[in-house]
């Protein structure tokens, strides 16, 4: 079921019925991503350059450099970091217009499923940042920990990815409570699921497209999951 749903949403993300939404999504990703950047170094330059003057008045002009230097590495370290939520947050706008590609190219005879409300997806979008740059915090402290650092990656962003892009998949066809409900029903498949995800996001670049690959299979993941007999019967709400 995995497996499948994986092979069907790598095959489309390159495809022709993705590509306007890929352009937009790397585009407005790469936008943010310049402007973080520019204010965080302006924020750097306001706070603490005149910090360190204050502090060791004596410096020699080449310090200054060095140490404008060094915080270029550390803020390009921390850019890095934020690559996986900035770009969560921007195709968080989008993931209706995947879900709704797959639906209609994979599953035509089935009842399309329901876009939520620009102003949720908004919200979903900002929460969702919000628990991977928690998660991935938490991962970067436990990759002091020997043993368990690259574990604490997947395991991590596995949970999260998920667990948010399964309820989303579902939210299109369920209410809130009854998505997370049979999320937490099949806890075991979504989280395999969202190890398949955390891999996806550990290959540089390809990790930009990441949440448009996560929806796409989670799409197909709860296609799958809702087929089954005991949920057959379920009404479309």
């Amino acid at each position: 079921m995995i497996s499948s749903a994986a092979r069907a949403a790598a095959g489309q993300l390159f495809s022709p019925e993705f590509r306007a939404v890929f352009l937009k999504t790397l585009g407005l990703t790469v936008l943010a991503l310049v402007a973080l950047w520019f204010g965080l170094t302006s924020l750097v330059e306001w706070l603490a350059l005149p910090w360190l003057h204050t502090l060791f008045p004596g410096l020699p002009s080449w310090a200054g450099w060095l140490g404008g230097i060094i915080a270029a590495i550390a803020l390009a370290f921390g850019m890095a970091l934020l690559i996986a939520p900035v770009t969560a947050v921007v195709a968080g706008l989008f993931l209706d217009d995947i879900a709704d590609v797959v639906e209609r190219t994979d599953y035509p005879g089935d009842p399309p499923g329901r876009a939520m409300p620009a102003l949720r997806s908004l919200v979903l979008a900002i929460k969702f940042f919000g628990i991977v740059v928690l998660g991935n915090i938490v991962a970067l402290l436990l990759l002091l920990v020997p043993g368990v650092n690259i574990a604490a990656f997947f395991i991590v962003n596995g949970y999260l990815l998920g667990r948010e892009f399964f309820e989303f998949a579902a939210m299109r066809f369920r209410p809130e409570e009854e998505a997370r409900a049979l999320r937490r029903n099949h806890a075991g498949t979504v989280f395999l699921a969202g190890l398949v995800i955390a891999a996806f996001l550990a290959v540089p670049v390809l990790n930009l497209v990441t949440p448009l690959f996560a929806a796409a299979m989670m799409v197909h993941l709860h296609k799958a999951i809702s087929a089954r007999p005991d949920l057959r019967s379920k009404p479309f709400r």
